[in-house]
């Protein structure tokens, strides 16, 4: 590699919001994710759970006459 042109490449770590920690090699530090392998429904086989918050089932019957 030329010297000087790249990026650092360093060991870091890779932390989600569910508490799984991973240990890779990137050009950034330490990083904060939101979800992971370990808790995303697509890998763990749980189906989302959608929660009719604010009424938008009865205000959608109410406009439309169902």
């Amino acid at each position: 590699m030329k010297s000087g042109i790249h990026p650092k490449y360093a060991d870091t770590t890779i932390t989600c919001s569910c508490g799984a920690v991973y240990e890779v090699g990137s050009t950034k530090a330490n990083l904060r994710v939101e979800i992971c392998s370990r808790c995303h429904p697509f890998y763990t086989g749980e189906r989302q759970r959608i929660v009719d918050t604010g009424g938008r089932v009865e205000r959608f019957k109410r406009r439309y006459g169902l």
